[in-house]
């Protein structure tokens, strides 16, 4: 099966896995250090552009800042793939940390991580089961709605 079994349940999913979103900035897309890939914040990037900015609760509603999480985390799964290769070699995801430009008043910030969270789990099962912290910011780059980071653990020997 080209791509491996984790990509044909994104295809089965009707969705495809982007390039990797390339770094705005003095980093690296993802990095391996052992066993664990550590990805950067990941931004909700389609095709090179972001199709909503602004602040969650404001300009952005709560369900379009939710499918901007699952955005965020399918490029974070680009990312990790562009060290690793194949993402059949995911052990498991470890953690999830996710930033919602927020509203002053929107309190939210757990619901619209739910998209990157669902997505991780339809994708990878129980291996995509995680720790999670979504946090309410002011502002984050390029004024995105939300920003989603992964680690992830290997299988031995990947």
């Amino acid at each position: 099966m080209s791509g491996g079994l984790v990509e044909a349940k994104l295809a089965e999913l009707g969705l495809t896995l982007p390039e990797v979103v390339p770094p705005i900035a003095a980093y690296q897309p993802a990095v391996r250090s052992g066993s664990y890939v550590f990805t950067a914040g990941q931004l909700p990037m389609v095709k090179g552009s972001m199709a909503l900015t602004g602040k969650v609760g404001a300009e952005v509603s709560a369900e379009q800042a939710k499918e901007m999480a699952a955005t965020c985390a399918l490029n974070a799964l680009a990312a990790v793939k562009s060290v690793i290769g194949d993402l059949d070699k995911i052990a498991r995801v470890v953690k999830v940390v996710g930033f919602v430009a927020s509203a002053p008043d929107f309190t939210g910030q757990p619901g619209v991580l739910n998209g990157a969270s669902e997505l991780l789990g339809a994708v990878l099962g129980e291996k995509g089961v995680h720790a999670r912290s979504a946090v309410g910011v002011a502002v984050l780059p390029l004024d995105a709605p939300v920003e989603v980071e992964i680690q992830v653990e290997l299988v031995a020997g990947a």
